[in-house]
């Protein structure tokens, strides 16, 4: 024995200084371990060597032999024989013996045709057979093979049950060892073994062993403690589960034998067994359980006759009168004059229940409503349901004065009876009123919360996210409520104002957006936006004068406002009235001069063809704001369209020079020399953009079109790579990425470019078309309708979406895709800017620019 090699103390607190104590009985062990090194290496090397000496390895004995095979010659070595298996065939391939366990059929089968002969043929006997004389032959008086205890008295078969006996009894012996000898209680917690049976009973079909496990347990849960209901029923559900009905009901019946006062095991034997005998049982339940609920409502649903339910439910009432689920039960039998009278009673009786006042008051007539209500709010002072129904009632009534005063009046009256007002509640309540059509009530709900239980500073953010919420539980009337009351506290708010616009814009009709436009511009004369609003909205109904009676009036509020002017331009020009329009822009340079205003002036003159006064406007134009970008495109695209290149060129250049960080400029003047077949000096145009404007998509994406274009496509791939190092986030450049590759890999580059991407639309929209080159058509629309849903501006992906209805859509589909677009009115995209800004699509609406969009499309990815 060397000694103990654990811890004593260990269960002892570890503290510092037999940390400290530890550390430094280690660094003696060491230094003690070092000294001895030297001397224990040199013995166990010493120890190894004699070792090796007295037994050699195989391979040192042959050693010898080794050095002679250098002397075998070639001839020798190729003959020497293949070595064979030299064992015998069972040998070489051993196989593992079958055991088949014999199945007790097999005993019981011979065992039975054992039993035809169990005599002797009397011709045997005859010429001296198997009876012999002699006591030790095989009929013997002893018991031999033919004893008792394998076959069965009568019969002669090997009893499987008396086995299946034998093992319960041991099972039974051994759990009624866990039994307690004092009390005679089980100490097995009757409760956690029902649990664990009822995991280990099966669906039908399961492993037998598990059933007759569970069977087992459930037996012996039956045995220990008969009163317990769950042990009865379990057993029953195990029968009934593996088929045996029958055997089912039989303990669930001994079930209610034990546990008479267990209204869980009746309902199950009820549900149990077949019809008249389920009444039966019901019958005999009421009798051990006159008060339970349950049962009687089990009874109705047993008959099929709605007399002989209404006769249950009735007897049902005379014992529990109190029960409200029997009131409700017998009131939906029937019709509604009884349904009242007998609600009449049931408030009665159960005096504390809502529901029933309520569903009186629903059939009475509106006088006597009011009584039911009023009586319902003395009963039950702390409903807040009560009053929002007598609210109800007055509104569909005619008295919607009378709402708001009953709303203000619950509120005082519940807070008085010490009932917490739960805001969140009250306007889940106001919403089921907007979708049940009692508006005045929703609104008046609505006025009376809103503001409780927030603090002063965050009243504005909390009402408009209340708002919002309600648009998207489709409770728009609660939503105008709350705006209605957020412009009453905030009535110079621009913001509200501006919300409660476009709220009325999308969900309202055209009438209540200008009447609140209208209020609107009186409170905040000075917000553009609203005027604007106001005077877009009568121009698009048609009404131009007073559209501009209406500018008219935002002109004396916002003398000078550039954008009043331009709407001021836009509405006369639309409308075709081009003298009045050159008119107002005259006065607008004169009054208020801004590079839009002078862009609006040579834009309009361009557009009705007067070319020569535009380039007058422009050069005058360029005097004052040389460093307006789109002042030096126009007169670059004016020359281009007269076919004067160089000047077009000296235009762009001159641009740039001023410009050096408009993207635009680059692009038109590298267009310009590739149309003029000046491929090398586009390129060079392309680089010095780049370097003056580094990390621009842009420019790469250009660069990247303009060497696929010449048929150079390896440059194109090179340069792409290069974009996206220096631009890897750019959606633009990751969705023409995904087109330069072969059909193979564009679903790789797909995935890679969602990665860095993820809600791009110009990548969504790559997507969509992948799918839809693929032919995947659902997939395709549900990405087309992601683009358009995360960016409405972008004319290119509403265009590609009407092309894809076009092909693979019905007329419905197409037509929904063209409504969205003109609501959404969308203003960039690289393919929509190129029709909708050419000067002979200037009067297209947007409908109409769409088509020409999708028309310009080709199904080339």
């Amino acid at each position: 024995f060397n000694g103990y090699a654990g811890s004593l103390f260990s269960s002892g607190p570890y503290e510092k200084d037999d940390e400290e104590a530890d550390a430094i009985y280690a660094a003696l062990d060491k230094r003690m371990d070092e000294r001895r090194k030297e001397r224990r290496e040199q013995r166990e090397k010493e120890e190894i060597e004699k070792y090796r000496m007295e037994r050699p390895k195989i391979q040192q004995q042959f050693s010898d032999l080794k050095r002679k095979l250098a002397e075998v010659t070639e001839e020798e070595w190729l003959s020497i024989p293949e070595v064979g298996d030299a064992r015998n065939k069972r040998q070489r391939n051993p196989r593992h013996e079958k055991l088949t366990p014999v199945p007790d059929s097999f005993f019981a089968k011979h065992l039975q045709s054992g039993e035809n002969h169990t005599s002797v043929d009397p011709r045997q006997t005859q010429f001296g057979g198997l009876n012999t004389p002699y006591p030790g032959g095989l009929n013997t008086p002893y018991p031999g093979g033919m004893t008792p205890g394998l076959m069965t008295p009568g019969t002669g078969e090997l009893d499987m049950r008396k086995i299946g006996q034998a093992r319960n009894t041991l099972m039974d012996m051994r759990l009624s060892q866990v039994s307690d000898s004092v009390s005679g209680q089980t100490v097995v917690d009757p409760k956690g073994y029902l649990t664990d049976l009822n995991s280990m009973i099966p669906t039908h079909g399961g492993d037998i062993n598990d059933i007759k496990k569970a069977r087992l347990l459930l037996k012996s849960v039956r045995e220990t403690n008969p009163h317990h209901p769950p042990a009865w029923i379990a057993s029953a559900r195990l029968e009934e589960v593996t088929g045996k009905l029958q055997v089912a009901r039989n303990l669930i019946m001994k079930g209610t034998e034990m546990c008479p006062k267990s209204e869980d095991v009746w309902l199950e034997a009820a549900r149990l067994q077949p019809g008249d005998t389920a009444k039966a049982v019901v019958a005999q339940a009421v009798r051990h359980l006159p008060q339970s609920v349950r049962i009687y409502i089990r009874a109705a649903e047993l008959e099929t006759d709605i007399r002989a339910k209404k006769r249950v439910l009735r007897k049902a009432l005379e014992h529990v009168p109190n029960s409200v689920r029997l009131w409700k039960a017998a009131v939906e039998l029937e019709e509604p004059e009884d349904a009242r009278i007998m609600l009449s009673r049931a408030v009665e009786c159960c005096p504390t229940s809502v529901e029933l006042w309520l569903a009186l008051a629903r059939l009475e007539t509106y006088e006597n409503a009011r009584k039911v209500l009023n009586k319902a709010r003395e009963n039950i002072p702390t409903d807040r349901h009560i009053w929002i129904t007598a609210a109800k009632l007055e509104e569909a009534n005619g008295n919607t004065q009378m709402v708001e005063k009953i709303i203000d009046r619950a509120i005082t009256s519940l807070r008085a009876n010490g009932v917490e007002i739960n805001r969140e509640q009250w306007i889940q309540d106001a919403e089921e009123c907007d979708k049940a059509g009692s508006v005045a009530t929703c609104q008046a709900i609505m006025r009376a919360v809103i503001g409780i239980g927030i603090e002063e500073e965050d009243r504005k953010h909390t009402w408009m996210e209340d708002a919002d919420s309600c648009v998207a539980h489709n409770a728009l009337e609660c939503a105008r409520a709350i705006y209605a009351y957020a412009l009453q506290v905030f009535p110079s708010k621009k913001s509200v104002w501006l919300r409660a616009a476009y709220f009325e814009k999308n969900h309202g009709t055209r009438e209540s957006l200008e009447a609140l436009l209208q209020r609107a511009v009186a409170h905040c004369p000075k917000a553009e936006v609203l005027w604007l609003m106001g005077a877009k909205s009568k121009w698009l109904a048609g009404d131009v004068p007073a559209a501009r009676s209406i500018l008219a009036l935002a002109f004396q509020a916002n003398p000078n406002s550039e954008e009043i002017w331009l709407a001021a331009v836009k509405l006369e020009s639309e409308n075709n009235e081009y003298e009045r329009a050159r008119r107002l822009l005259a006065k607008a340079r004169s009054s208020a001069p801004t590079a839009r205003v002078f862009m609006k002036s040579v834009k309009l003159e361009w557009v009705l063809g007067n070319i020569a006064a535009a380039q007058e406007l422009c050069e005058e134009a360029l005097k004052h704001y040389e460093d307006f970008p789109k002042l030096w495109m126009m007169k670059g695209q004016i020359e281009e369209q007269k076919e004067l290149v160089e000047k077009a060129r000296e235009a762009y250049n001159q641009g740039l020079k001023k410009c050096p960080h408009s993207i635009p400029l680059w692009l038109l003047l590298s267009r310009l020399e590739e149309k003029v077949g000046q491929l090398t000096r586009a390129r060079a145009i392309l680089e010095k953009s780049r370097l003056k404007n580094p990390k621009n998509p842009d420019l790469w994406l250009e660069s990247v079109r303009l060497e696929y274009r010449a048929g150079l496509k390896n440059i194109a791939n090179t340069l792409m790579a290069k974009a996206l190092q220096e631009c890897r986030n750019s959606g633009i450049l990751w969705s023409e990425a995904i087109f330069l590759e072969a059909r193979p890999q564009r679903k790789t580059k797909s995935v890679d470019a969602l990665k860095k991407c993820e809600h791009d639309p110009h990548v969504l929209l790559a997507v969509a078309k992948l799918f839809w080159s693929e032919r995947k058509i659902t997939k395709a629309r549900e990405w087309f309708h992601r683009t358009v849903k995360i960016d409405s501006d972008l004319g290119d992906a509403w265009a590609f979406f009407y092309k894809f209805e076009l092909q693979h859509g019905t007329e419905e589909q197409q037509e929904e895709v063209r409504k969205r677009c003109e609501n959404a009115e969308p203003r960039h995209g690289e393919l929509w800017c190129d029709v909708s800004k050419d000067i002979e699509n200037w009067q297209k609406k947007i409908g109409e620019i769409l088509v020409l969009v999708a028309a310009k499309l080709k199904n080339t990815f």
